[in-house]
């Protein structure tokens, strides 16, 4: 992909927004604003954004700030290493994460609810920067450290949860497990003392975990970073997780390594 890849007929973007109704409508606007522009991926969660970037290397990323697992920052930073030609815009319903933030130009941000207007003037923007010099990782990392630095605190995370193990039911402190996997509808919840079965799907259980604590390392893997003993890497760029109180390793998708680059 070059430079000037955005004034061509046939840009690509990946939108990310966990709200369905306004992801919905962000691409129609899209379409209206930019008629050429190609929407290559929709997702509604951060880790799908950062493998569907990594697979279509788009010209823009619209980020939502705020989504379950990884947060649009988090996904921005994984993507300056992915596709470093990707052209970031935060999308977010909080003002005081941007006014001061964006004030280098490094990339831009939408205010939701995301008027057409607001989208005109911001895809005026990226045209006119897509022949000219993008951001370099150190730029779009110190701009991502100072949004992280100002965002309003999010929920109380959990701090317990009630799993199936056979016939019982027990109580676990989150701090206790080292993985939670997918499993159909359902989430397997891995501690040192065994496996459970927990009722909620882990794209739910994203939004419930404490994001300092807990990483999305694969479409269906979460990780308790405390429970990590080593990362690996081969040569293809996918990694392997060792636990400190489990046997089995864990496969780290090539995208999400990213956020172990200073582990």
């Amino acid at each position: 992909m070059s430079p000037d890849t955005v004034a061509a007929s046939n840009p690509t973007c990946v939108i990310a927004e966990d709200e369905e109704i306004l992801r919905t409508a962000l691409e129609s606007l899209l379409r209206e604003a930019w008629p050429e522009l190609s929407i290559v991926a929709s997702c509604d969660d951060g880790g799908s954004a950062v493998e569907a970037i990594a697979e279509h290397q788009p010209d823009v990323a619209f980020l939502d700030i705020r989504m379950p697992g990884l947060t649009g920052l988090e996904v921005a930073s994984t993507a300056a290493e992915a596709s470093p030609l990707t052209q970031v815009v935060f999308v977010t319903a909080y003002d005081q994460y941007a006014i001061d933030a964006f004030d280098n130009g490094a990339v831009d941000y939408l205010l939701k609810p995301v008027s057409r207007e607001r989208l005109d003037a911001t895809v005026q923007r990226l045209r006119a920067r897509a022949a000219g010099a993008h951001p370099d990782a150190a730029t779009l990392a110190a701009l991502i450290r100072r949004l992280d630095a100002t965002r309003t605190p999010a929920s109380t995370p959990l701090s317990w949860i009630t799993a199936s193990a056979g016939k019982d039911t027990r109580l676990i402190l989150v701090e206790d497990v080292a993985y939670f996997r997918a499993d159909n509808k359902y989430t397997t919840v891995m501690t040192a003392e065994g496996e459970s079965l927990l009722r909620t799907p882990i794209r739910e259980l994203l939004g419930l975990l404490d994001p300092a604590m807990f990483k999305q390392v694969h479409r269906s893997t979460i990780v308790n970073l405390k429970a990590i003993a080593s990362i690996s890497r081969d040569d293809s760029g996918r990694g392997a997780i060792r636990l400190k109180q489990r046997p089995e390793t864990l496969a780290v998708s090539q995208p999400f390594m990213a956020l172990f680059r200073n582990m």
